[in-house]
């Protein structure tokens, strides 16, 4: 049986990867921060079907004291699945320090030092890394250049990883195009919402089971690394 530790694993695309992964006999470790509630049901649900299956760990990504503590709860692991990240607009004329560090620390640092720190118990394992990257890596979105330029990172440390852990451990990228609409502060309005499903090929939004199930083949995709696999529904055809 293996294992996975699935970062912002409580909700959204997070939740569905896991449920994916314990779907297909890994044992999960849903990462969690303010989430503790979901965390708690999908982890009672989790281990309903199969007996001490999953478990979830509270850190803050922003805290380096706090993601070494996750590491070292770790005993073993196959595939560690950087999902967790933060997105919110910050415009040129208004965006703060604290809202660089606040996103690049989330979305960048903390899937390196967890890919750092919990490379040798994956070459034990022959494990496997996945990040979730965005295809907003590539072409940028207007007004969040913040986290343009942290999913631009995370790609790129996507790349850099897969040749620094070779042969040991495989490093691989999901990027998702309109999977979910944003909520709170990054919430579109309907017409924006329309504009957007019109530049996709497809002519609609994906799932989470459409990320979910990348995850899970690049998970057991033993002779692919270094890649990162565009799940947009060929919304970059147009852009």
């Amino acid at each position: 049986m293996k294992t996975a530790l699935i970062t912002g694993g409580a909700q959204r695309i997070g939740a569905e990867i896991a449920k994916t992964l314990h779907d297909n006999q890994f044992n999960v470790i849903i990462h969690y921060n303010e989430s503790e509630k979901e965390a708690k049901t999908l982890c009672d649900k989790f281990n309903k079907k199969r007996q001490n299956s999953a478990q979830r760990i509270h850190a803050n990504l922003t805290s380096i004291n706090e993601i070494n503590q996750l590491i070292e709860s770790i005993e073993s692991i196959d595939l560690l699945v950087n999902n967790a990240s933060v997105f919110y607009p910050t415009p040129l004329d208004s965006c703060t320090p604290n809202d660089w560090d606040n996103i690049m620390n989330i979305n960048v640092r903390a899937p390196f030092i967890l890919s750092k720190g919990l490379s040798k118990k994956l070459k034990e394992t022959q494990g496997c890394i996945v990040n979730i990257v965005d295809v907003h890596a590539e072409r940028p979105l207007k007004n969040y250049a913040i986290y343009n330029i942290s999913k631009t990172g995370i790609k790129t440390l996507t790349k850099t990883l897969a040749k620094e852990l070779a042969p040991g451990v495989r490093v691989c990228g999901v990027s998702p195009g309109s999977i979910l609409w944003p909520e709170q502060k990054a919430e579109l309005e309907p017409h924006k919402k329309q504009i957007m499903l019109e530049r996709i090929a497809l002519k609609r939004q994906g799932s989470p089971t459409d990320i979910a199930e990348a995850v899970l083949f690049l998970a057991n995709a033993n002779y692919i690394t270094g890649e990162v696999i565009n799940i947009d529904g060929g919304r970059t055809l147009h852009q």
